[in-house]
């Protein structure tokens, strides 16, 4: 498997996981959870974007 393909998966797991903390969020009746859970939702969904940015580039990890 090559460095992009990593990233392209990486960025699939994240994108996934980022849309499932948005819809708990949606569901969650405790604002201070609804916030934690959109919270975590974002940052996945901004390393889901950074991943596939650096599949396209074919960057190594650091």
């Amino acid at each position: 498997m090559s460095v992009g393909d990593e990233y392209r998966s990486r960025a699939r797991e994240l994108e996934a996981r980022a849309q499932e903390w948005k819809e708990a969020a949606e569901r969650a009746t405790d604002p201070e959870q609804r916030k934690r859970l959109a919270d975590k939702a974002r940052r996945a969904q901004e390393q889901s974007e950074q991943a596939s940015r650096m599949a396209g580039q074919g960057v190594e990890p650091v």
